[in-house]
């Protein structure tokens, strides 16, 4: 995939995703507007596929010691597994209840912790079991879940990352997203990677790439035509599911209802070369 320029003109799909001069459009209208941002813009080369279970509303991934970890989504659907990355085999589960909605998960120390979208709630499991060991409260919507060591870094579908105290799960600091001074929304899956924050963009082939002490988008990561065929302003199969294998240094991504997840490698934007 060849890097496109870093003054690419970036399609906004489905709903506005940033709020330019002050005024929004709220998600589910559509829009034609366009925007461009100076911000490098890299491309991706697919390093391997395997095989993903296309049933998968994927709303979280994450992965250690060679081990990947999948949340998924939708009422009497949602789940959290242990997967086997070379087959996509689930090699253990558990279900959420019929009327919860599971979103973002991350792996904190000897636990896997999980979002909830509006039912105000995350669940903590015991990672070597999956078993569901406590709940806790969440304010607003859940969408993305990850963490610096420090903190949990919850996103909500705003432009607004909220940083959590892992022992209380309060708010101890809120991080606005802003391309060049305008606010990025519908940030999604977030993955911690190097000091930055990654996420996906919802109904978006955009992962920005976001410095956690100023929320300034550092770059995009465009992954156009990783998923041809689908169109993502008139489909639910968006991109969405990024995780980093910080002791190997391989990155794997992949979309709700994708046949396969990929590991991919990141390229130099063109003006950097």
């Amino acid at each position: 995939m060849s890097p496109r320029s870093a003054a690419v003109l970036l399609r906004l799909h489905l709903g506005v995703l940033l709020t330019v001069a002050g005024m929004g459009v709220g998600c589910g209208q559509s829009s034609d507007a366009s925007w461009r941002t100076s911000r490098p813009v890299h491309g991706f080369r697919v390093v391997a596929s395997y095989p993903h279970d296309p049933e998968a509303f994927t709303q979280g991934l994450a992965i250690a010691d060679g081990q990947l970890y999948e949340g998924t989504g939708n009422y009497g659907a949602s789940v959290v597994r242990r997967v086997e990355v070379t087959s996509g085999r689930a090699l253990q589960e558990s279900r959420l209840p019929p009327d919860v909605f599971g979103e973002g998960i991350t792996l904190w120390g000897d636990t896997l912790v999980q979002l909830t979208w509006r039912e105000h709630r995350g669940f903590v499991y015991a990672r070597s079991s999956l078993n569901r060991e406590r709940s806790f409260e969440v304010t607003g919507e859940g969408w993305g879940l990850t963490h610096d060591g420090r903190h949990w870094i919850a996103s909500d579908g705003t432009e607004v990352l909220r940083f959590l105290d892992p022992e209380t799960q309060r708010v101890v600091r809120r991080l606005r997203v802003l391309d060049e001074g305008r606010p990025l929304r519908y940030l999604n899956e977030l993955e911690y990677i190097q000091g930055q924050i990654w996420a996906n963009i919802w109904h978006n082939d955009l992962i920005a790439r976001i410095d956690p002490e100023t929320g300034e988008v550092l770059s995009y990561v465009d992954l156009s035509g990783l998923r041809p065929g689908i169109d993502s302003r008139t489909s639910q199969q968006v991109l969405n599911g990024i995780a980093y294998d910080a002791n190997a240094d391989r990155l794997f991504v992949t979309g709700k209802n994708w046949p396969r997840l990929y590991q991919i490698q990141v390229l130099a934007p063109p003006d950097a070369r």
